[in-house]
This record gives C-alpha cells, sequence and structure tokens, in this order.
C-alpha cells in the first residue's frame, strides 16, 4: 500500500523562498516511496507569494494545493487550516525559509514506519544567526515557561515535525481559538522521537518576528499553558498585606513614641501598592481577554481561495465558521 504524506506550509510574504523551498524539498522526496501533497496556506501575504504558489508545477506523485486566508491571520491559524486540509497518513510542517533541512524527512518517515514513535520532531542545538540579546531571551523564555506549565516545551523545538494521522486527528480535537502549536503538540502526548540539526540561515527574505512579536508570542504561550501567573499574583498579593499589616503596627508604634512619620515614605509605599495591584489586574486581564475571545467564537482563519476541492473539515464537530470561503 502506498502511503500518502502531507506537507503543511505557511506562507507570508515568501514570494522569493517558496520556489527554492519547492525544488529543494522535491528532490530530497523523490527518494520516498510515498504520494505527496503540498499544502501551502498563504496567511494574508501582500506580495506575489499566492501566485508564486500557482505557478508550481505538480511532479510526479507530487500534488500543489494552496489555502489563501483573507488576511494575516498568524502562524498558528495557518497552522490550523493545513493541518485539517491535510489528507496524508502522515502529516509534516515546515517552514518555507529552509531553515528547516528537507534531507530530515528521510530519517522521519523511515522512524515512523517502524512503528514505534507517532511522532518524529525536530529542535535546533544552536543559534546561529541570532544576536547575543535573542538568544538570552529565549534561553529565559524556556526556563521559565517550563517552570510555570506541566506540559513540557523542549528547548529549541521547531514546528517541524511529521506526524502520524492518529496524532494529527488528537489535535484537531482542541477547538480552542487561542492556539500556541508547541504546546499543543506536547499536550496530546504520543511517543516523540527527537532530532537536532544545526541551526541554519534563510535562504531567501528576512524573518518576520522582530523582538517585539516574539515577545507578544512567548506571553501567548505562558497564558495559554499555565496558571501559575495566576498563583504568582495570589503570591505577590498576599505579601503585599502582610508587608502593610506589618508596616502600620510600626507606624503605629512610631506614632506612639512621638516619632514623626515621614509621609514620603508613605507616599512611595502607596506607589509601590498600586504598582503591584496594577500587575495583577494586568495578568488577571490577561485571562480574562482569553475568555471573552473563546465566548465571542470567531472563526480562527477565513479562506479567501483555494483548490483543495473536499470541505475543510475538522474530525471533531467545529463550527463550520472556522472554514468560512469567501467568494
Amino acid at each position: 500500500m502506498i502511503m500518502m504524506i502531507s506537507i503543511v506550509v505557511p506562507c507570508y510574504n515568501e514570494e522569493q523562498a517558496i520556489p527554492s523551498f519547492y525544488d529543494e524539498t522535491t528532490k530530497i522526496i523523490a527518494q520516498i516511496d510515498a504520494d505527496f501533497e503540498f499544502i501551502f496556506v498563504d496567511d494574508g501575504s501582500r506580495d506575489q507569494t499566492l501566485p508564486v504558489i500557482k505557478s508550481l508545477p505538480p511532479k510526479l506523485r507530487c500534488t500543489v494545493q494552496y489555502i489563501s486566508f483573507s488576511r494575516n491571520f498568524g502562524k498558528e491559524a495557518a497552522l490550523l487550516a493545513g493541518l485539517e486540509a491535510a489528507t496524508g497518513d502522515y502529516v509534516c510542517i515546515m517552514d518555507v525559509d529552509l531553515q528547516d533541512p528537507p534531507e530530515l524527512l528521510l530519517d522521519m518517515y523511515r522512524i515512523l514506519c517502524e512503528g514505534e514513535y507517532d511522532c518524529v520532531a525536530t529542535k535546533s542545538v544552536s543559534r546561529h544567526g541570532y544576536s547575543p540579546l535573542r538568544k538570552g531571551f529565549t534561553k529565559l523564555y524556556y526556563a521559565l515557561i517550563n517552570r510555570m506549565s506541566k506540559t513540557e516545551i523542549v528547548t529549541g523545538a521547531r514546528d517541524f515535525r511529521m506526524m502520524t494521522r492518529s496524532m494529527v486527528n488528537a489535535i484537531l480535537q482542541l477547538q480552542e481559538h487561542n492556539r500556541f502549536c508547541k504546546g499543543i503538540f506536547s499536550w496530546v502526548g504520543f511517543n516523540t522521537k527527537w532530532l537536532t540539526f544545526e541551526n541554519k540561515l534563510r535562504v531567501h527574505g528576512t524573518t518576520k518576528w522582530n523582538f517585539f512579536s516574539l515577545s507578544a508570542y512567548a506571553i501567548e504561550s505562558m497564558v495559554s499553558f499555565s496558571t501559575m501567573p495566576l498563583m504568582l499574583a495570589f503570591f505577590f498579593s498576599f505579601l503585599l498585606l502582610a508587608a502593610a499589616f506589618v508596616l502600620c503596627i510600626i507606624l503605629v508604634i512610631k506614632a506612639i513614641g512621638g516619632s514623626a512619620v515621614m509621609g514620603l515614605g508613605i507616599l512611595c509605599a502607596l506607589f509601590l501598592v498600586g504598582g503591584i495591584q496594577t500587575g495583577c489586574l494586568a495578568i488577571l486581564s490577561l485571562y480574562f481577554s482569553k475568555a471573552y475571545l473563546e465566548i465571542k467564537n470567531r472563526p480562527v482563519y477565513i479562506i479567501k481561495e483555494t483548490n483543495i476541492n473536499k470541505t475543510l473539515t475538522p474530525t471533531t464537530d467545529q463550527k463550520e465558521a472556522s472554514h468560512e470561503i469567501i467568494t
């Protein structure tokens, strides 16, 4: 029986990288005895990404399909759309910038065929090309999130992985709108084999991630897979109340003894209290905002155009609105 392998490729303003990615990847998969479908997800690109995808020629035992969003919904939405559209026995996620080495597909397929693992994932063992600031914040991020969450996020983990159909079906059962795929991949479980590689630079174009977008992504992931910030807010509030109680006793003793009470010290204490309270309220607001977005039940993405004939429906009863197509 010939296996079908789906390769999901999210794209955002990647007109230069797509041809190189397609050529390099098809050279590798030609060595695998399987059928392939590429599913390019155009995440609201503003360049010629979609026309370039449409111009890719189908090759032997390989088809090219695409999904184009009505606007930029983000990589997490693009990954969800690709996974929902994938029909393969195995499903692979790859970035289009060739920082995910296509040659690893050979090892991924071989390992999954052995039947011991449900997923073959990758992680980079170096940060070549990253600034010292980004390296430091990346290290701090993984240290924090693994202390805050019971869901392990492997240091250096990338989205580049190949999964069995059963694992993909499990991922599609999670209907949350605020998605963090690295956490979801870990949360659903399944046996995972990790492959390591040296980080590579982009072949074409520039990264779409900057310091602020990466910081926002880090905060999103922490809030999505940990309630620790809520516990920290409660802990600091308790310390604040205890400190305020002690301070009141000291002030009463000084007042009884006739000592002058420093108004400036009280003012500084009030500023400190206000700052901590504001921080705690900000943490609570993050969680409330997540609940608010889930309650609104808006679609995760909207498709403007696609050449996929089948209706995009996941394995569970997700809202049909999530797959609305604009005609």
